[in-house]
């Protein structure tokens, strides 16, 4: 007799389903637990991939041994289901994201059933349902109480073909990393959040994690944590400063020029003294064409324009030195401005060379051996032309010069990160209203958590404004609103989360998803926490991982 596979593959899978077979027991006695997690997938149009079934198998091998082995196993899934690919495809097609997303809901749900996955499908959930987002924009509401979230007016990445502001991480080789276009500069008002305030806290737990070692590195090397101090440069003939973060303070005495990134104040603020104001205009409006990443490149032929009419004075020599602008210099890290040490930095030999820059070296092997410029191996090494500062080792010249900056007060010992605030604003459609409202009299209010969610307006139009505004910037009779503090006429925000700000906390839900009284209480996520094994692809680690620990 042939057996008929279709069928009896059927017969089990509804009968796992009414028993709920895999369902997690929410019985927090002394039955140990095992939480796998695998990193939910984006519904798209065209079902599955390959690499789906591929880390989940993986996981799911492990959640049926874990469930013989007597523990309570938690083997989750959901759908990270907002974002830019559905919005794109309704403004190709017309046909709202709510609808496709639920289609592909369907269709993912039909073929992650039919493979037989042990995934407890009583917890399912999806980022786009307002009993959901409530909870996504009630912790918004609590970093805003917390001074966590602000508005700031900022140059943004912002892309060309989806019309929306990007974190720096969504910024891939100066394009966008969902549509391929290119990313350019653009001065925006968007929400920030504060991740900064913790950045050493993310350096420091990641002692405290059970993360691969090459993923502990990615997540260092993002957050960029470094020593060295802030120094102000006088500005000759005023009382105004330029002030610069360096990691190498024992090389003051080899900075022959300060270069600033296009965008900084410095400009605006001697704009009358500054004889080639029109030059340097036209060099900004350059620089906003291109992404961080591409003025950041090392091997790009250099740029710049001196910035004539005003000198700075090195504070160690007092002599006067020039200010240049060039791109590779970024307003949004340190202070967007840097001292240059030609003959100990490539890029800034590089420069000094093509403009024809002085280059002093102040960094001379141990043994005194003659060396090429530039020398950049000077980790070690002894401080040669520099005053008070000659024969000592770098180190000792390091500590020596601090003590000097500081008794004199021209500068200060600085912990800094390359970490910036993240982005978190999109001028987008399909995401998280931001459940914030203006008041003229009260400024930015949050809504009262009682009156989340704050539920998406029924649309027809998905395109961004021309300059990037929000679709939702113009329906009126949605933006229009009380404050909730006094009272008065409002207007709610019309940018909405990133796609993140859903994915960044799914892995607390699951522990107790149909809560309608707060996030997960709190007896789910002491029994629960933490995940035991997360699987999913090494391109997200940074990302997915530093926001869901924030």
């Amino acid at each position: 007799m042939g057996y008929n596979f279709k069928e009896i593959e059927k017969k089990w899978q509804k009968k796992w389903e009414e028993e709920g077979t895999f369902n997690a027991k929410n019985d927090y006695s002394n039955k140990k637990k095992w939480y796998g997690l695998i990193e939910f997938p984006y519904p798209s149009g065209q079902g599955l991939h390959v690499g789906h079934p591929r880390s989940y198998t993986a996981l799911d091998v492990i959640a049926r041994k874990r469930r013989l082995q007597g523990y309570n196993v938690l083997f989750p899934i959901g759908f990270d289901a907002f974002g830019l690919p559905a919005e794109n495809y309704a403004i190709k097609t017309n046909v709202h994201p709510k609808i496709t997303t639920a289609k592909n809901i369907a269709h993912f749900t039909e073929q992650l059933k039919s493979i037989g996955f042990s995934f407890d499908w009583s917890r399912v959930i999806d980022t786009t349902d307002p009993e959901y987002y409530k909870w996504t924009q009630w912790i918004f509401i609590q970093l805003y109480k917390k001074g966590l979230a602000y508005k700031a007016t900022m140059p943004i990445n912002f892309c060309t073909g989806c019309k929306v502001g990007l974190a720096n991480e969504e910024v891939v080789n100066g394009v966008c990393e969902r549509c391929g276009s290119p990313v350019v500069q653009k001065e925006k008002s968007q929400w920030m959040l504060k991740i900064t305030e913790y950045a050493q806290r993310l350096v420091d737990d990641l002692d405290d994690v059970d993360f691969l070692e090459k993923i502990k590195t990615q997540q260092r090397n993002w957050i960029g944590r470094s020593e060295g101090a802030e120094v102000k440069f006088k500005i000759a003939g005023s009382n105004e400063e330029l002030l610069v973060y360096t990691t190498r303070p024992d090389t003051l005495f080899g900075a022959t020029y300060m270069v600033v990134a296009p965008e900084h104040k410095l400009i605006e603020k001697f704009s009358d003294k500054i004889t080639n104001l029109s030059e340097i205009e036209e060099y900004k409006k350059q620089a906003s064409l291109k992404s961080d990443f591409e003025r950041g490149e090392m091997n790009k032929e250099k740029t710049g324009v001196e910035i004539k009419g005003i000198k700075a004075i090195n504070p160690l020599t007092n002599k006067e030195i020039p200010i240049w602008v060039a791109d590779y210099v970024l307003s949004g890290y340190g202070t967007g401005a840097i001292m240059a040490v030609p003959a100990h930095d490539t890029r800034d030999f590089e420069f000094a060379t093509k403009f024809n820059l002085p280059i002093v070296q102040v960094v001379a092997p141990i043994d005194g051996s003659k060396v090429e410029m530039p020398f950049t191996d000077v980790e070690t090494g002894v401080s040669v032309n520099s005053g008070f500062l000659t024969g000592l080792s770098v180190s000792d010249a390091k500590k020596k010069v601090i003590e000097y900056l500081e008794k004199n007060k021209i500068g200060v010992k600085k912990v800094n990160f390359k970490l910036r605030d993240w982005v978190f604003s999109r001028q987008r459609y399909w995401g998280e209203p931001i459940p914030m409202v203006y008041c003229e009299k009260c400024g930015w209010v949050p809504l009262d958590e009682k009156d989340l969610p704050l539920t998406l307006p029924e649309v027809a139009d998905f395109l961004p404004g021309e300059d990037g505004e929000s679709p939702l910037a113009k329906h009126t009779e949605w933006i229009n609103t009380k404050c909730p503090h006094c009272g008065g006429p409002a207007k709610r925000e019309t940018d909405t989360m990133p796609q993140w700000a859903g994915s960044s906390w799914y892995f607390l839900r699951y522990m107790d998803p149909h809560n309608n009284k707060e996030l997960a209480s709190k007896e789910a996520l002491e029994y629960w926490s933490p995940v035991d094994w997360y699987n999913g692809g090494m391109e997200h680690t940074t990302l997915h991982l530093l926001y869901s620990r924030f």
